[in-house]
């Protein structure tokens, strides 16, 4: 009884200690990965793949979707919904995922 005393608090932090941390740009950009996928363009889509591309290219397409100089039926709704910070942690975190382009 006393050894699974000890051993308790181990085995419940276990899976805990496992677990990569999701950062907030992996967190932000799961919105976007249903459409554009996480590494490249899901099968037959025509929306462009957002891994691997350039940080300011991405944040710049946000930035044009959120105030409008670039108009869009969905992007442009999503991107109002996103501060400035969250609009870059998202671009940073697809401009450091590995695209499928060749």
């Amino acid at each position: 009884m006393k050894m699974m005393t000890l051993l308790m608090p181990v085995l419940l932090s276990a899976p805990a200690l496992a677990a990569e941390p999701v950062s907030a740009g992996e967190r932000l950009a799961a919105t976007c990965t249903a459409c554009h996928g996480t590494r490249s363009n899901i099968a037959g889509s025509a929306l462009p793949p957002l891994a691997g591309q350039p940080k300011e290219t991405l944040l710049g397409s946000l930035k044009a979707f959120k105030d409008g100089s670039r108009p869009a039926t969905i992007m442009t709704q999503l991107a109002k919904g996103y501060t400035d910070e969250q609009l870059a942690q998202i671009a940073d975190w697809f401009a450091a995922q590995k695209g499928d382009r060749p």
